[in-house]
């Protein structure tokens, strides 16, 4: 799994963290100072991302109050036969998911990664922005290994959670289709990101139903946003690799990779550097299968042989 989804990393610089200006408002990434001075405040729900394989990792000491989300299980439509993987959940099923985590409207929510599981993290924050909790929602910058290196307190003990009330307010705009990408192609304003590893991108991998990348989309690897030690590269970094990408100041970059996973961090990167960034959900699973739509096969640089 590891392989599919969380590449090592190596990387430079701690990224940014910025500091909420009012008692409400949360920036997009938290320290862990931060975290630290607001851990015991009423309406903070912090949810440590995992799955089964990891589940061991949280029950060996997690941040107190931490609640074990399962991104996969929890905040994902159901798996079916012919669908889409990793679509996001609507209506009651994500309610229903948020409530059971302690979740309401007024709470504000910190999302940690463990294990380097970096995009399943970045890919529950956009699900809860999703569910209309902007501004409300935060990383926890370099994650529970952050945390735990600067001796700050884990627990092994389970939060007892009493079920939120949280009504859904959809964030338009955050999520793109096909259709919308297709309409896009040529537009100088929109950027279309690629998320996935180069031998995707290029097509020297083959078992993709079809082989290569969207037409006119430019390669930013998701293992090329953060540290080797975990955390979001700066800011003007970021800003220089989604630059160098073709992406202008005030353009829209629409991110995608395979399933819709990792090119949640690369859309969270491009919120950091400050564009106004949006996901193709379906991503290349949903654009491989649909023939008409077009796809580039490029000669593979050296080193990357079909």
């Amino acid at each position: 799994m590891f392989a599919a989804y969380f590449l090592p990393f190596a990387l430079a610089l701690p990224g940014p963290t910025v500091m909420a200006q009012d008692q409400d408002s949360m920036p997009p990434v938290v320290s862990t100072r931060w975290l630290a001075e607001h851990l015991r405040d009423p309406d903070l729900v912090i949810l440590h991302v995992g799955d089964d394989r990891s589940r061991p990792t949280y029950d060996a000491g997690h941040i107190p109050g931490a609640r074990f989300l399962h991104p996969w299980n929890e905040l994902a439509a159901p798996r079916q036969e012919g669908a889409l993987n990793l679509e996001l959940p609507v209506g009651e099923r994500l309610q229903a998911s948020l409530e059971a985590k302690g979740i309401s409207n007024s709470s504000r929510v910190v999302v940690y990664s463990a294990d380097q599981y970096f995009t399943p993290t970045t890919r529950s924050l956009l699900t809860l922005e999703y569910a209309g909790l902007r501004g409300r929602v935060a990383i926890l910058d370099g994650g529970l290994e952050a945390w735990r290196a600067e001796n700050r307190p884990v627990t092994t003990e389970i939060p007892t959670v009493r079920p939120g009330s949280f009504a859904l307010r959809t964030l338009d705009g955050l999520v793109v289709s096909a259709p919308f990408v297709a309409a896009n192609l040529e537009n100088p304003k929109v950027a279309v990101i690629d998320a996935r590893a180069p031998q995707f991108y290029q097509g020297a991998e083959t078992r993709q139903g079809r082989n290569g990348h969207i037409q006119g989309a430019r390669n930013i690897p998701f293992t090329s946003i953060v540290t080797e030690d975990g955390h979001f590269k700066d800011v003007a970094t970021l800003r220089r690799m989604f630059q160098e990408a073709g992406a202008e100041t005030g353009d829209r970059v629409v991110t995608y990779c395979h399933i819709g996973q990792q090119a949640s961090l690369v859309w969270f990167a491009a919120r950091l550097a400050g564009y106004d960034a949006a996901l193709y959900d379906g991503s290349f699973q949903d654009w491989a299968r649909r023939t008409d739509l077009p796809v580039v096969t490029p000669s593979p640089p050296p080193g990357l042989v079909r």
